[in-house]
């Protein structure tokens, strides 16, 4: 079964399937789906006689902070069987949680630990959600685009007590909206 074959099953599917938009991106496949329905459709996708995607290669997550919905997630499907390649977006709000796909794929349990401590997307029902890349008292999401580039607290070390103390950070510039054809 070739790739043509699998885009016009997916294309039929979504006629009795509630999927957003089907999309050939340089000869890959991208399925777009409302986040309330994510896991059933990546349920059909890989137990589907006809799709057999058994392999989740990643999960990433974009931050588009002027959207109604903020954050975009992308999930990509593998089929071995039929050598094919699918990507499944969704997107969300930082106040709504999508459904793991930890019980279905092994691999997003790291994948929704990671999205979870950088962007902040909760993931409903999921076995141990939890920070990884950050400090246990972090404040925020630092992959957002409206964290501020230089945190929120600044450690560092005090002579004068000999011990790393946190500090707030206090920004002695105003920041300045750059024109590149003034040189001041």
């Amino acid at each position: 079964m070739n790739s043509q074959l699998i885009v016009k099953n997916i294309q039929s599917l979504s006629k009795i399937c509630p999927l957003e938009k089907i999309q050939l991106y340089r000869q890959e496949l991208v399925v777009v789906v409302k986040s309330q329905l994510l896991y059933d459709i990546l349920v059909l996708f890989k137990y589907h006689i006809s799709y057999q995607f058994t392999l989740l290669t990643c999960i990433t997550g974009v931050d588009y902070p002027n959207n109604r919905y903020r954050f975009k997630l992308v999930y990509e499907l593998l089929s071995i069987r039929y050598n094919i390649r699918l990507r499944v977006k969704t997107f969300t709000h930082e106040l709504f949680g999508v459904d793991s796909c930890n019980q279905l794929y092994f691999t997003a349990g790291w994948y929704e630990c990671e999205i979870w401590d950088m962007y902040g997307v909760f993931f409903k029902n999921h076995s141990n959600l939890k920070r990884i890349l950050t400090d246990y008292g972090f404040e925020g999401y630092p992959l957002r685009k409206d964290f501020p580039l230089s945190g929120f607290v600044e450690m560092k070390y005090n002579e004068t007590e000999k011990r790393v103390i946190n500090e707030s950070i206090e920004l002695c510039q105003e920041y300045r909206a750059f024109k590149f054809l003034s040189p001041w």
